[in-house]
């Protein structure tokens, strides 16, 4: 994001290496930018300035989104496959255990006992995979930037 030539001159600024936090050069704040421009035409520069940060932090959001939805949906396609294969196997070995346990009990307590392992066995894959999704935190860097903007703006105002 650029800004017009005319907004800041070379004269106005006190330190051509001192940058904001948009990496543009940033003038003096104890010297007027430009003494000659009205109160309209300031406000109309804050305007500005303003909708191009708000616009920078969005665009900034947008592909932090991106970003975060992409993991979770490869995730969620992993999550998928292993369901169906996991499922597949959980039933056929099922079977086989239960009906093993059957040649020693009946076969009805065998399959209750079978049926109550894995129970057991989704409800820790339950909480294991809800601990790992809420590891995801959405818009991190929005978030640091937007205060790091706020903190600059206040400084600049003080």
């Amino acid at each position: 994001m650029t800004m017009p030539d005319s907004t800041l001159s070379d004269s106005t600024l006190s330190d051509p290496t001192q940058q904001g936090p948009t990496g543009l050069p940033v003038a003096d704040p104890g010297q007027p930018i430009d003494a000659d421009q009205s109160l309209g035409d300031l406000l109309g520069r804050l305007t500005t300035d303003f909708s191009q940060l708000v616009s920078t932090q969005v665009e900034l959001a947008k592909v932090e989104l991106k970003e975060d939805v992409a993991k979770a949906g490869k995730g969620a396609g992993m999550y998928g496959g292993a369901a169906v294969t996991g499922l597949l196997a959980v039933l056929l070995l099922s079977f086989a255990a239960a009906w093993g346990l059957a040649e020693v009990m009946p076969a009805g307590v065998a399959f209750l006992i079978i049926g109550l392992v894995w129970a057991v066995v989704a409800a820790v894959l339950f909480l294991s995979g809800r601990s790992h999704m809420s590891d995801l935190s959405p818009l991190s860097d929005t978030q640091a930037t937007v205060k790091e903007d706020v903190r600059w703006a206040k400084r600049q105002m003080s």
